[in-house]
This record gives C-alpha cells, structure tokens and sequence, in this order.
C-alpha cells in the first residue's frame, strides 16, 4: 500500500498470471491517485483489456503482444482494442535483453498497429485522422500522460 499512497503509476508484471485475480485490488486502489499498469498480459489478453475497461486508473501495456504472437500480433491487439478505450492502452517493445529486439517489437507493433487502423479506414469506419490519432494515443501518448512525462 505505500507503492500506492506515493501517488506514481505502479507496474504490475502478469507474465502468463490472469489478471482477474487483481480484480479486488484494482477495485481497492481506485480513487487513491494511483495508476495501475497492467505489464505484459498476453496470454490473458482479453481479461487485461477488460480489467483497463472497468477500473478508470488502470491501464494495460502492450509490450507481449508483439514479443509473444509475432505474425498473429494483429489479431491479437485487434482483441485488445474491442475490450480497452483506446486511452488506456501503452506501447511497450516487450523486449529483454538484446537491444535490437526492441527494433523488432517496436517494428512488429508498429505493423500490426497500421493493419488495425488501415483496415478501418479503407472499410470507411475511421478517417486518416481519427487512425493517426489513435496511433499516436497508443504509440506515446497514453505514456506520457500516465507517467507525466509532458
């Protein structure tokens, strides 16, 4: 709790743990000024995406989306975007250890992220602006905001 009472986004590593069972804690935290970030939540992907959707302070990191799923990365984040607002989802490379795995996170994501959004806007559900919009939420945005980074 004193992570919590400092008032700084609080990372929570899931691994391969279904976030579900940070449901009561995330529903204990609320209101107290502190984020919740939710690392890492694939395989659970869908329940981290649910839980960012519930809670206004949490937020799901997309970081094992493109580390894990690899060519699957687009359908993967696609579920990821049905379930959080668009808002509460940060990039991440996924990557550890060498650096050039965060080139090919930051790469894979990047390509997944445009297949999503220039499927939507060849479909005509979405402008160019609106996609760019949201990339640029998802890319930095989102980050800067929850770690006040300006």
């Amino acid at each position: 709790w004193s992570a919590v009472a400092c008032g700084l986004p609080l990372q929570l590593r899931l691994g391969t743990a279904d976030p579900a069972r940070l449901a009561d804690f995330a529903a204990a935290t609320e209101g107290h000024g502190c984020d919740l970030v939710l690392l890492h939540g694939y395989p659970y992907h869908r329940q981290t995406a649910a839980l960012a959707g519930r809670h206004p302070h949490v937020y799901a990191d997309l970081g094992a989306v493109p580390a894990r799923t690899g060519a699957r990365a687009a359908a993967v984040l696609a579920e990821v975007m049905e379930l959080a607002p668009f808002g509460k989802l940060l990039f991440s490379s996924g990557a550890q250890a060498l650096p050039e795995l965060h080139l090919v996170g930051a790469r894979q994501f990047r390509e997944a992220l445009g297949r999503i959004l220039g499927a939507w806007v060849e479909d005509g559900a979405w402008t160019r602006q609106d996609a760019a919009r949201v990339a640029t939420m998802i890319g930095s945005g989102n980050a800067r905001r929850v770690y006040d980074l300006g």
